[in-house]
């Protein structure tokens, strides 16, 4: 299955990186994404009860990802089975593929924000990096900005680029269709609040596991290319990974950020505020915190290039 998954994941990935989302046509039918999220939406009405003691909710929070990831994944067979009786079935579900990759849509929606700084300041780079991240905009100032978009790229490129690949490559179509399933279900249920701290346990629980080989290789991949680029320190990534990435709240979060605040000799995370409440967040890297516009545009060569490395590798493991 892995190698056999390999061509069609290159060409989706090419795809992705030259076409990304196209907006014209999400405009006229729902992004699949969407589609999967209003399904959550509705089994989350339907099962999460704010009467039910919190074991129930806990064995219904159980029993929702199930039912979730049992529909995507039989729909993602079904698919599946179908393309391969088609005569153009692998480009197809190449597309496919390519729509749940977020490659383009990341670099641009960062990039947004270094140029919402340049043409239109702090407040416009503010409004921009809402979109991206969860925290208080508002109580960011212009280096603020910068490290959350910083962490939004890292993060991101393991959940959005790495995680979707690894596991289409393990388990074709149901595999990326479950995977997308369970990010989207943590992302909408897997908070620590009173309505979903028992009911969403088990969605953020299992998006930890899903997430957590992908993590590191998003890190080792990102050590890789900083080896490679002459701006970049490839073995400060390594020993931020090592000293910092345990400490990140999020069990897997912390590897990509930690690899990419040692590559460009940057620290991000930190405290921040959600909501009104400033959390301690620790520190990943030990570098310069006073960022700047041109350290996303730093970030964002990195990210690129590493992406470039990723096909590489792919391409050199479907050779050998």
């Amino acid at each position: 299955m892995l190698f056999d998954n390999i061509p069609i994941v290159l060409i989706a990935l090419v795809i992705d990186a030259i076409i990304g989302d196209p907006n014209w046509l999400y405009r006229k039918i729902p992004h699949p994404i969407a589609t999967i999220g209003c399904m959550i939406n509705q089994l989350d009405l339907l099962l999460n009860r704010p009467q039910f003691k919190n074991l129930t909710k806990k064995i219904l929070g159980v029993l929702f990802i199930i039912i979730a990831l049992s529909v995507t994944g039989t729909i993602g067979w079904a698919m599946q089975t179908g393309l391969k009786l088609m005569e153009f079935g692998q480009l197809l579900e190449a597309i496919l593929v390519s729509i749940f990759l977020a490659q383009n849509s990341l670099y641009r929606h960062v990039r947004n924000v270094a140029q919402a700084f340049v043409s239109d300041g702090l407040d416009a780079a503010r409004l921009s990096v809402s979109h991206i991240v969860g925290r208080d905009p508002a109580a960011l100032d212009e280096s603020g900005v910068c490290r959350a978009s910083i962490e939004s790229l890292s993060e991101n490129f393991s959940d959005g680029v790495i995680a979707p690949v690894f596991w289409y490559l393990i388990a074709g179509v149901p595999g990326i269709l479950m995977y997308k399933t369970l990010n989207t279900a943590d992302s909408m249920v897997g908070h620590l609040n009173p309505k979903y701290r028992y009911f969403g346990w088990a969605s953020a629980r299992l998006d930890d596991v899903a997430n957590f080989i992908p993590a590191r290789l998003t890190a080792l991949l990102i050590f890789l290319t900083a080896l490679i680029i002459p701006s970049a320190k490839g073995f400060k990534a390594l020993t931020s990974c090592l000293t910092d990435a345990n400490r990140h709240r999020s069990v897997n979060a912390g590897w990509p950020e930690a690899a990419m605040a040692g590559a460009l000799d940057i620290r991000i995370a930190g405290p921040r505020v959600y909501n009104g409440i400033v959390v301690s967040d620790p520190w990943m890297g030990d570098g310069n915190p006073n960022l700047r516009t041109n350290d996303i545009d730093r970030a964002l060569r990195l990210y690129f290039s590493s992406n470039i490395i990723n096909a590489l590798i792919l391409a050199l493991l479907l050779l050998i």
